[in-house]
């Protein structure tokens, strides 16, 4: 019914027997190109420093109640070099729009992954100059996740998130010339969207040269001037998960923590079920851990027991295989004519 087709907007309302056979069509489609495999990788959150000043995001510049912080690297290595869960075969390295924090720490620390340890590194650091983006991935990071969050230029100024949505789309296609496999993403349920926004989000993520691409529901922030906005619908956001899996089969998609926070505790698991294939541990460590403060301080932790318990009750499996070691064979396959 909804596999060889484009969905369109009506899918992003469905709900009872329908909106079962939609996720379930995505899912087919995830399990079709990916297996059973989930991907895991581990995250820290290095700082919360933050240039930007968007509305939706406890660390913009604005906040000054928050203990801004950037973590050491020695103690960032010694933990993903040494002491890392067994599972994860890649870690992403995520900040605020922090240059200083890009190049004092992010930068050493893939330099020492990439010398002793053969996990995959994605960065998640907002814009930077080329001249840093190219020492980057010469260091050894492959993916760049950069997230548009919202395919509305007006509303995306009045919302301050960074720059211009030109500039941030721009930013996205000079990485991927680069040569730099990358990710973004949108938030699902702002306040003021209606279904039809949510469509043209998915529109701009495939018009974008993309890998993959995340869907994170509205979760109204401590300390933002959204905090007392009612959060994003998790069926839209599941809905909104389903289309891209049915549009984009190939794409590397995220379950993103905040499933956990914007309805019933199941969330999570219904976002693999919808054709999710990478589960992320937060791996910050505890004395800065509330102060990455996207969303609540009384933050929802993805920690590897509850990321493992999600995957086996679903009937999946950890991959053996790197995200970025996929990707990179998948840019190696011949063309087919």
């Amino acid at each position: 019914m909804f596999i060889g087709r484009t969905p369109d907007e009506a899918d992003l309302g469905l709900d009872g027997s329908r909106q079962e056979a939609f996720h379930a069509a995505a899912g087919s489609q995830a399990r079709a190109v990916f297996g059973n495999s989930v991907f895991v990788r581990g995250v820290v959150e290095v700082s919360n420093f933050c240039r930007e000043n968007c509305h939706y995001c406890g660390m913009r510049r604005d906040n000054r109640t928050l203990d801004r912080y950037r973590a050491a690297h020695d103690e960032l290595a010694e933990l993903l070099v040494h002491h890392r869960p067994a599972s994860l075969t890649d870690v992403n390295i995520q900040s605020g729009e922090d240059p200083v924090a890009a190049r004092d720490v992010v930068l050493p620390l893939v330099r020492t992954l990439r010398r002793e340890t053969r996990l995959g590194i994605s960065v998640c650091l907002g814009t930077l100059s080329p001249s840093l983006t190219r020492e980057l991935r010469e260091a050894g990071a492959t993916l760049y996740i950069i997230k548009f969050e919202l395919a509305d230029p007006s509303r995306y100024a009045a919302l301050e998130a960074p720059g211009t949505l030109a500039e941030r789309t721009g930013e996205i296609r000079r990485l991927a010339d680069e040569g730099w496999q990358v990710s973004s993403g949108f938030i699902a349920g702002l306040p003021g969207q209606a279904a039809s926004d949510a469509m043209d989000n998915l529109r701009l993520a495939a018009a974008l040269p993309l890998a993959g691409c995340s869907v994170s529901p509205f979760v109204a922030g401590d300390e933002t001037p959204l905090s007392g906005a009612a959060s994003g619908p998790l069926e839209l956001t599941l809905n909104c998960m389903a289309a891209m899996r049915l549009m984009r089969p190939d794409w590397v998609i995220p379950a993103v923590s905040a499933l956990s926070l914007a309805g019933p505790a199941d969330g999570y698991r219904r976002g693999l079920r919808v054709g999710a294939n990478l589960c992320t541990i937060n791996l910050t460590p505890e004395g800065v851990r509330r102060d990455y403060l996207l969303y609540k301080r009384d933050r929802f932790i993805m920690n590897e027991e509850r990321i493992l318990g999600a995957i086996a009750a679903e009937g999946l499996s950890v991959s053996r295989s790197s995200l970025a070691g996929f990707l990179a064979g998948r840019d190696r396959e011949p063309a087919v004519a």
